[in-house]
């Protein structure tokens, strides 16, 4: 085999090769030899069909096999010898036509090219000088209450009252209504037997209060204001009248917070209870102080490493994200600060966040390669497992789906390896813990990674 290098401009590499054609026609004899020994045909025994026939019924099928198998060991064999790390699959192409090995050897030398990008040196910044601020909040007693006040919320019955009366803050509506913007039907804004919260929410902001002091059979128009990054884009920041009937009202009787509640609720007491839910909002606060310290680590690392990275990776990160922003474009759905951008605008900011993914993906792959970490089967169980649960009633059907489908598992590989590189990087690092509300803890930082 002949190997000829033909480009090396940064990531990109490129290689010209030539398979003889006494390799080939070798390969393609044996195997049609092989396929003889062991063939079964009508009118001869097995193993004594003649090798002319043997050549002529499947000569064409099984050139086309050695041909695909030949050309793909050779790149291999290219790459490999060269000690390279193809950022993506190789593109090869083959030059001339492919040579005919149905009833001979190939008449010509195969030639093709082979091109594709590397993966970059990686250098791990010097993670000892990295300072990352770990946050912390206590639950507080009244936290507490007032999850047991919505729990007790939860479990409330909606009762007629004994008299007939006009609804208030917590009664619960059936109504029937007919929405308009501008004197125009809104699209989907009209509804029977919809219930609604007096003063709950779900709604447009401003809706369900202008619901209090109606009765059962009262009529009202009422207007309310859609905000302006409502998801419609037809409708957001405009205004809407609702002509609204209620046909039938109903209150809340709410459980008081007591060892009944706690009973019915399958607990043994109330106490038990409230360290339940005392131990749940700490695993709330707990996982918000997780990703926002990950979120600090990624930011940090952004920020010390500085490697070309390979653009066919770029631009299938990229490729990704936009199908999502033209996904949520056409449906009106992007984000006030992106609906006022133009497309090639867009375009820069989310391919500046496609070069941060990558980059960042390529440094935890290297650092997780250069620290010989690794997800198992038991952590790949798990996460099926976990994964499954999220679909109650239909577990064994998606555990299924994962035995018969690979890719499936691979999908799930990913975040578990980059939690692992992650967990590491962080035992290495300075961490000051900080104690902070849970308003602060649980607010959303600003993060370029908005897709």
């Amino acid at each position: 085999m002949q190997v000829t290098e033909t480009l090396s401009d940064g990531l990109r590499r490129g290689f010209s090769v030539v398979i003889p054609a006494a390799d080939l026609a070798g390969r393609h004899s044996a195997r049609l030899a092989e396929l003889g020994r062991t063939l079964r045909l009508p009118g001869f025994r097995p193993g004594k069909v003649p090798p002319t026939l043997v050549r002529q019924r499947f000569g064409a099928s099984v050139g086309s096999e050695v041909l695909q198998e030949r050309l793909n060991e050779a790149a291999q064999q290219v790459i490999s010898d060269r000690g390279l790390r193809p950022a993506m699959q190789p593109k090869l192409d083959l030059q001339g036509e492919a040579p005919k090995l149905a009833t001979g050897g190939a008449a010509e030398d195969v030639a093709f090219t082979l091109e594709f990008e590397v993966l970059p040196e990686v250098t791990p910044p010097d993670f000892a000088a990295i300072a990352l601020p770990k946050l912390k909040a206590e639950v507080s007693d009244d936290a507490v209450e007032t999850a047991l006040a919505e729990i007790a919320r939860r479990q409330r019955q909606l009762v007629a009252p004994a008299e007939p009366r006009p609804s208030r803050v917590g009664d619960v509506l059936t109504i029937d209504f007919t929405g308009t913007v501008d004197g125009a039907p809104l699209p989907n804004g009209s509804g029977s037997g919809v219930t609604a919260e007096v003063g709950g929410a779900g709604f447009i902001p401003g809706f369900t209060e202008q619901l209090e002091g109606l009765s059962v059979g009262e009529s009202r128009t009422i207007e309310a204001t859609f905000p302006e990054d409502y998801g419609a884009r037809e409708v957001a920041g405009k205004t809407a009248s609702f002509a609204i009937t209620v046909t039938d009202l109903r209150e809340a009787q709410v459980p008081p917070v007591d060892e009944a509640l706690a009973e019915k609720l399958g607990f043994e007491n109330l106490a038990e209870v409230r360290d339940t839910v005392r131990r749940q909002i700490q695993r709330d606060y707990d996982r918000a102080s997780r990703q926002r310290l990950k979120r600090a680590l990624l930011d940090a690392l952004a920020e010390r490493v500085d490697f070309t990275v390979p653009e066919s990776l770029v631009e299938a990160e990229f490729t990704q994200i936009w199908q999502r922003i033209e996904a949520d474009r056409t449906a009106g759905q992007l984000d006030a600060e992106d609906a006022g951008k133009d497309e090639a605008t867009l375009k820069a900011d989310y391919r500046a966040i496609a070069v941060r993914r990558v980059r960042l993906g390529l440094l935890l792959a290297e650092i997780g390669r250069a620290n010989t970490l690794s997800v198992s089967n038991e952590e790949l169980s798990r996460a099926m497992r976990q994964e499954a649960t999220r679909y109650p009633g239909q577990e064994a059907q998606l555990m299924e789906f994962f035995r018969k489908n690979p890719s499936a598992i691979e999908s799930l590989r990913g975040p578990i390896y980059e939690d692992k590189v992650v967990d590491f990087v962080l035992e290495l690092v300075k961490l000051e813990e900080q104690t902070v509300s849970p308003e602060t803890l649980l607010a959303d930082p600003e993060t370029p990674e908005k897709a």
